[in-house]
């Protein structure tokens, strides 16, 4: 059994001054220390990169070489998987739009369940309820 971690929830789980930052790291490190296999998609880690960095959006954002060395903490993990796109992908995206109009911050959203739909993964924790519009994705959010 697999599942897949969305950008919000390694987010939550770095910003040590955000509301959701306890229950977002004891939830990653519940997952980290379980046995399945942890998906994680290059967008996701890349995004992660972007967004804990970035003075915006982070309180007290993680220098680079921090949220770097975070990445580097999961890739050593045996149970977590990185993947990414194959042969085939753009017809998975384009397949999408039957769900709903791919647009905007659906962009993003619809390249990670398109990621996940071609490697036959259909759980995903997310904070983010745009992931519901995937029907074939099981959306859970592990703050309610």
């Amino acid at each position: 059994m697999s599942f897949a971690l969305d950008v919000n929830i390694l987010l939550y789980a770095s910003d040590t001054v955000g509301p959701l930052h306890a229950r977002a790291r004891s939830f990653l490190d519940a997952c980290l220390r379980g046995q399945e296999t942890v998906v994680l998609g290059w967008p996701t880690l890349m995004s992660y990169l972007r967004i804990a960095t970035h003075p915006a959006v982070f309180g007290r954002p993680l220098t680079p070489a921090d949220a770097m060395a975070n990445v580097e903490a999961l890739l050593r993990l045996p149970h977590v998987q990185v993947v990414s796109e194959t042969d085939g992908f753009w017809a998975i995206y384009r397949s999408l739009k039957a769900d709903a109009p791919i647009a905007g911050n659906l962009v993003p959203d619809a390249h990670l369940a398109a990621l996940l739909r071609q490697q036959g993964v259909t759980v995903l924790y997310t904070h983010d309820q745009n992931f519901r519009t995937f029907g074939f994705l099981d959306v859970r959010d592990p703050f309610v």
